[in-house]
């Protein structure tokens, strides 16, 4: 961390908006205007949209990623996390990933936490659960249905094998359907290579709490995705709760109970809590409360955008706030970095505009849905067309060049080589072998009595 005497931008988060922000004001900054830094505990920029597909094996994890160091050569980057912000004295304490916290002075700030999995306190979730919000979860949750598939493929014990073959999916929005949509049909797909293993063997449910999937397309395309999912052997269960998921017996408020080795999370996202450590003023669901130029409301020198921001949505009206997609968050950032030059600058903020251009979403390989927007004008796509609308989008929005021709790439080698099936669950114990290997004869050599010769040199 460099010590500098000119002014310092703060960007708190090293996702989507925070990403794009720092890179916008870079490209906007005359030379040596200022410091931009970025803190956040991981590394890279995780592309949320392509979670559902890393998890399937259509996209390798690593091409969903965007390296930050690489990405911002001109910015400092500290891995670290930002536990408080001392607005008075313009100073933020940062818990660095190992090592004392140190306190970090700054003139303008940039806040892009992002947003968490929104939880509820379900006995059994916590010990259970699997969320879908970083790539670790989506490669997590990957090995785990294959070696599931690997458990079901060689035992002859019944109540194991059909613990291992339930899968229960909670939240029917973008990550929930669209997750049930890929890892069944990567689970179809693998299912072939396993001689005890047959599709008509497997148990999917999906639960949601309202009374339709999908809301983001719509509620025709909503009852479409729907059918479909059901056409494909997926229960749907609207209106419904999970009560617990304790040692995997799952409850459901409808009254059905099923013994489930997997239980995926994704039933919304909330502000992250860390926010309330920051003194800045909060809407009622914990987002920073900031103006249509995206300023925290009563500050000239702090920004907020994204899934952590509620920002005005000017296109709708009154009282209406921009949704938690990407699709804002890439505009906002743009913004929200000129915004930030102009304020360094003394110029007037621009507000923050932008009407809805619709939704897109892949329900697996050739199938989805997308809802595409032209001026009052609604085009609605189900099937093959709209997977290729979704990932004609989501291919364009991936950050960088070299991502976009990654994931490209995965995609083209996919229409002509079989899916990957292969379950890398050792991964995530890497050392586990090595220990079981290395342990006996430590503890051997621990136990055995010196050798005599061994014993004269100690003398």
């Amino acid at each position: 961390m460099s010590t500098t005497e000119r002014p310092r931008i703060l960007v708190v988060g090293g996702g989507y908006v925070g990403l794009y922000a720092a890179r916008r004001i870079l490209k906007k900054m005359r030379y040596g205007e200022a410091t931009v830094t970025v803190v956040d505990p991981r590394s890279y920029m995780t592309y949320q949209p392509f979670l559902p597909e890393a998890a399937a094996g259509s996209i390798s994890p690593r091409h969903v990623v965007v390296p930050l160091r690489r990405v911002l050569p001109k910015a400092e980057v500290l891995t670290g996390r930002v536990s408080t912000i001392d607005q008075d004295r313009k100073v933020a304490v940062v818990q660095p990933l190992v090592g004392e916290t140190y306190e970090l002075p700054f003139d303008y700030l940039v806040v892009a936490l992002g947003a968490v999995s929104r939880t509820f306190p379900i006995p059994g979730l916590a010990e259970n659960g699997i969320g879908m919000k970083g790539i670790e979860e989506a490669i997590g949750l990957r090995n785990h249905v294959l070696e599931q598939l690997d458990k079901a493929d060689s035992t002859t014990d019944e109540e194991i094998r059909r613990k291992a073959l339930t899968f229960v999916f909670v939240g029917g929005g973008f990550a929930g359907a669209e997750t049930i949509g890929e890892v069944e049909d990567m689970a179809r797909d693998a299912a072939k290579y396993y001689p005890n293993v047959k599709r008509e063997d497997m148990r999917f449910v999906l639960v949601d709490a309202a009374d339709k999937i999908l809301p983001e397309v719509g509620p025709k395309l909503g009852k479409w995705g729907l059918e479909h999912l059901q056409k494909r052997g997926i229960e749907v269960y609207l209106e419904t709760s999970m009560n617990s998921c304790v040692d995997g017996h799952v409850v459901l408020k409808n009254g059905l109970e099923v013994d489930s080795n997997t239980i995926v999370w994704t039933a919304g996202v909330k502000p992250n809590p860390a926010l309330a450590r920051f003194g800045l003023p909060l809407g009622p669901r914990g987002h920073v409360d900031t103006a249509p130029s995206l300023q925290v409301q009563g500050s000239d020198y702090i920004w907020a955008a994204g899934d952590n921001a509620q920002v005005p949505d000017l296109a709708v009206g009154e009282g209406a706030w921009c949704p938690p997609n990407a699709q804002h968050a890439l505009r906002q950032a743009k913004v929200l970095g000129d915004n930030v030059i102009s304020g360094m600058r003394g110029f007037p903020q621009k507000e923050y505009k932008h009407a809805n251009k619709g939704a897109v979403a892949g329900l697996g390989l050739h199938k989805g849905v997308a809802m595409i927007v032209f001026g009052k004008m609604k085009i609605k796509l189900k099937g093959r067309l709209a997977w290729y609308m979704h990932r004609g989008y989501h291919g364009m929005a991936m950050p960088t060049f070299n991502r976009k021709i990654r994931v490209l790439a995965d995609w083209t080698l996919g229409m002509f080589l079989k899916r990957e099936v292969v379950s890398l669950g050792a991964i995530e114990n890497p050392r586990e072998e090595f220990y079981e290997a290395a342990s006996p004869v430590s503890a051997a050599t621990a136990a055995k009595p010196a050798a005599p010769a061994e014993k004269a040199k100690a003398s």
